[in-house]
């Protein structure tokens, strides 16, 4: 069993490793087992998974998954940090044999790089700065990643889980929804933090669905591209009805009118009423050499 790192371990292993916390990098590293237990809890993780974590950081997740799981993909960026992750498993009673660390970036991993056994779940205290750009990369390069449970500034979690119609309801909502069913898993304070950030923290569940609709013959990856061009142009001038909203990537709005009629979507309403199936509707109606996002 492995024995979680709590304040002073957290602050010692910095001092030894030499180092300090950089908001450059979104480091908050978690320093209360109580809360690493709750995640792991919440991530329901089933027999037999494979985990990606993000940022381990000092290690304070890695240890209370790694008895958890069949085999941990650990993607830190900060080289010194994932240097030593390995000796401070090993140190607090980690099995090293189900840990593979890659000291590579979270927002270029590939599924080559982290290589078998493919990740079947994504658990992570992630990164403020990149937490919506990480999760939509890994659920686009990992089609095997079936489920996860992140934990993201309070501010994320709630655009993240927001339902169509209400006020935090964007382009994240609708972008994660593509890929999955998101929950929200409760709220984490900043006290558990070293440092002690400025704002709570919030846990997001969310479990892989198909995508909407696809039309016949055309890639799901370039659909998903028309797709979020769609989002992405909707919610730039968010007050806008679609009609308007959606004129400079149909080629004018009388254009845009027509393909939101065609989707069966009323060319007056906002961007924020509709759902990911609305949206696919929209890109699905409208010429194939419509923009497409990357």
């Amino acid at each position: 069993m492995s024995e979680l790192l709590g304040p002073a371990q957290i602050r010692q292993l910095a001092g030894r490793l030499r180092v300090a916390p950089t908001k450059r990098l979104g480091q908050n590293f978690v320093h209360d087992p109580n809360t690493v237990r709750r995640i792991v809890a919440a991530a329901e993780l089933p027999a037999g998974a494979v985990v990606v974590e993000v940022g381990p950081g000092l290690g304070s997740l890695t240890l209370g998954l790694l008895d958890q799981v069949r085999h941990l993909h650990a993607v830190e960026i900060d080289a010194v940090l994932a240097g030593a992750l390995p000796a401070t498993v090993a140190a607090h009673g980690g099995d090293t044999g189900r840990l593979t660390v890659h000291p590579v970036d979270a927002l270029r991993v590939t599924a080559a790089d982290l290589g078998a056994p493919a990740p079947t779940a994504l658990v992570a205290n992630l990164p403020y700065n990149v937490a919506v750009p990480v999760v939509l990369h890994l659920l686009a390069e990992l089609p095997g990643l079936d489920s996860g449970l992140v934990m993201v500034q309070k501010e994320v979690a709630d655009r993240l889980v927001a339902p169509p119609g209400s006020r935090t309801y964007g382009v994240p909502s609708v972008k994660l929804a593509w890929y999955a069913a998101a929950r929200t898993a409760g709220r984490v304070p900043p006290s558990v933090f070293w440092p002690v950030p400025n704002v709570d923290s919030g846990l997001v569940a969310f479990t892989r669905r198909d995508p909407p609709p696809v039309p016949p013959g055309e890639p799901v990856d370039r659909f998903r591209r028309r797709v979020f061009a769609v989002v992405d142009a909707a919610f730039a001038q968010r007050r806008k009805t679609l009609r308007a909203a959606l004129a400079g990537w149909a080629g004018g709005a009388r254009l845009a009118a027509e393909i939101l009629v065609a989707a069966g979507v009323d060319p007056g309403v906002r961007g924020e009423a509709l759902t990911v199936a609305q949206f696919a509707a929209i890109a699905a109606a409208a010429p194939v050499a419509a923009p497409a996002a990357e």
